[in-house]
């Protein structure tokens, strides 16, 4: 009865609030009087800078207005020598105190009028890329020119300013090469210093860096830098310069353009401007890098060799670099390097003395091989010859001079493949930076990584007359008649004067290599950075590298013998080194010797280097 009563009484109520809206009028919706009306608005001019490119709407248009002078509106003119950053200067000075390290290492001598040169070595290492990379930049910029890809300057100007750099550089070069007149390594000519195909390069790239690299996109100077200094390495490998000409060519190269175009803004002042700098915001040091440097540090490499030290001689190794950091904050990052370092040799020294003969005295190192390889006539007795074996049947020099049409070697050289010993190293770790200010900052870093050697190797060539000997060769093992080692020993008899078979032989082979294993490399270094654009640096910087390294060299200096004789003729030459106990015993052996050492390398590197900040 409780549920029934209370169920009406909800009935009830809910009857009486319905029946509130009954006499409510409906909602309705007022729609407001439009009238359409034409209104005139006003439009800005759009930015010539940003219009095309930023819409995506630039459509390619060559440019063949050589001689129209353009110049786009707000475009910030250029005072005089606003854009000098000097760095040429401690890039040719540096190359100028390093012009004492020229040792003469001439080569590709053989062939002279009048006889034949056999103390050369010749080099076989030689490529013709550097002839054209030096021409990089300029086409580079002509080409997006000339594609309406618009840079930096008009041309009338891009002409001036390119014509007055390439004046102002040979202006340099060619009256610092015949005032200084420095040989060349390869011994050709004496206009070695500085480097004229370094410096054309250096000219291109800042061209390059100037007209697109500033305005377009930072990487045209990377690219315009970088091949320059593949022309000047180029330019070292292939014997024509010294690391010094090189770097006083780049820092010729670099100076005489920025003086070309400081010269050129104050002559045209705002007229055939076409765009302005590129401005970055962002304030952390994060770049990336090429740099061209010079090694220091270990100049010899000594084996040792049954007793005796032999060893090479090295120059001052040209060092280039790739580097690129990611900064957190402007004082820590994380980043890596890529680090090419060639050493090329300055004296072969022990190695060479073989190989390299020229007359009867120059070839004496070569005697004893020799007489054990091309016996000669014996005319005394036994007792009269009981000092050595070879005295039987050394080579008769007297009687055939060395070196002349019959002899049994006739010709002989070393070809240089590869004259310098070239470390690939790959290294990450940390990075740190010191803000000294808006444009100066001091860097530092810590690296480890890997190092891997591509080892430097001589070839030797020989060629002449197969010889004969006739001989008579008999075992005597009575007792009491045995070796040292308790064998039987051999009289030799009827010992002839070897004669020429008719056939020629020839015999090329590697003469030596030198190589090391891979290793572990630590390195670290002390930089300072001049920030003269939003998004370009320059960086002279000091590296110290540390690595063991494990070498090898391969010596093999008479490889021909055996080419150069018959069977039986062999055979008396291996029966001499087995009986000879003379003053040559050690080093009489034909075959090839391997010597080992462990240094431990301490390398440093002065350097510049070009920067891009991102």
């Amino acid at each position: 009865m409780k549920q029934l009563l209370l169920l009406i009484a909800l009935v009830l109520t809910c009857q009486a609030k319905a029946d509130n809206y009954w006499d409510m009028d409906p909602l309705t919706l007022e729609v407001p009087e439009m009238k359409a009306e034409l209104t005139a608005l006003e439009v800005k001019p759009l930015d010539y800078n940003i219009s095309s490119d930023a819409l995506g709407e630039h459509k390619w248009k060559p440019d063949f207005d050589f001689f129209k002078t353009k110049t786009n509106p707000d475009v910030k003119a250029y005072k005089f020598m606003d854009d000098m950053t000097f760095v040429g200067i401690p890039l040719f000075v540096a190359g100028w105190a390093l012009k004492g390290d020229k040792a003469m290492f001439r080569v590709n001598q053989k062939a002279e009028s009048g006889g034949k040169k056999n103390t050369q070595l010749l080099t076989d290492f030689k490529t013709g890329i550097d002839d054209y990379t030096q021409f990089f930049g300029p086409a580079m910029v002509v080409g997006l020119k000339l594609g309406g890809y618009e840079g930096r300057s008009d041309w009338p100007r891009l002409l001036a300013s390119a014509g007055m750099s390439y004046a102002i550089m040979a202006g340099f070069v060619n009256g610092i090469k015949y005032t200084a007149k420095e040989m060349r390594p390869d011994g050709s000519t004496a206009n070695s210093w500085p480097s004229g195909h370094t410096a054309t390069s250096f000219v291109g790239a800042t061209l390059l860096h100037k007209e697109y690299g500033l305005t377009r996109s930072p990487w045209w100077s990377v690219a315009g830098y970088g091949v320059a200094t593949a022309t000047g390495v180029m330019r070292v490998l292939n014997n024509r310069h010294w690391i010094s000409d090189v770097m006083s060519g780049a820092g010729i190269g670099i100076m005489s353009t920025e003086l070309g175009y400081a010269l050129c803004d104050l002559m045209f002042k705002q007229k055939g401007l076409l765009r302005n700098d590129l401005i970055l915001e962002k304030e952390t040091p994060s770049f990336f890098s090429i740099s061209m440097g010079l090694g220091l540090g270990h100049k010899d490499l000594e084996f040792d060799a049954g007793g005796e030290a032999v060893n090479l001689q090295f120059r001052a190794a040209t060092v280039v670099d790739a580097e690129g950091a990611y900064f957190f904050n402007k004082y820590v990052g994380v980043g890596g390097r890529l680090r090419i370092r060639a050493q090329s040799v300055k004296d072969f020294g022990d190695f060479a003395n073989y190989v390299a003969v020229e007359d009867y005295y120059a070839w004496q190192g070569l005697q004893p091989h020799y007489e054990a390889a091309y016996p000669g006539d014996y005319r005394g007795t036994s007792a009269e010859n009981e000092r050595t074996f070879l005295n039987k049947v050394g080579y008769r020099t007297e009687s055939e001079s060395a070196w002349n049409d019959n002899a049994p070697v006739t010709d002989s050289y070393g070809i240089v493949k590869s004259d310098h010993i070239t470390e690939f190293t790959g290294s990450v770790g940390v990075y740190f930076n010191l803000p000294l200010g808006t444009q100066f900052s001091l860097g530092t870093k810590a690296l480890i990584g890997r190092s891997i050697t591509q080892e430097l190797d001589i070839d030797g060539h020989a060629e002449g007359n197969k010889k004969d000997i006739n001989y008579t060769l008999m075992l005597d093992n009575r007792a009491g008649h045995q070796d040292a080692f308790g064998e039987p020993t051999y009289l030799l008899n009827d010992l002839q004067y070897p004669n020429n078979t008719g056939e020629k032989w020839t015999d090329d082979w590697e003469y030596l290599t030198v190589g090391a294993k891979s290793s572990t490399s630590f390195g670290t270094g002390l930089s300072l950075t001049y920030r003269y654009k939003s998004n370009f640096s320059w960086r002279i910087y000091c590296d110290y590298d540390y690595t063991r390294k494990d070498f090898t060299a391969t010596y093999d200096p008479f490889h021909f013998v055996q080419k150069s004789m018959t069977s039986g003729a062999g055979y008396l030459m291996d029966l001499a080194q087995m009986t000879y106990t003379g003053e040559y015993a050690d080093g009489l052996g034909v075959e090839a010797r391997e010597y080992k050492t462990r240094k431990y390398m301490n390398y440093f590197t002065l350097g510049l280097s070009f920067l891009v900040n991102f």
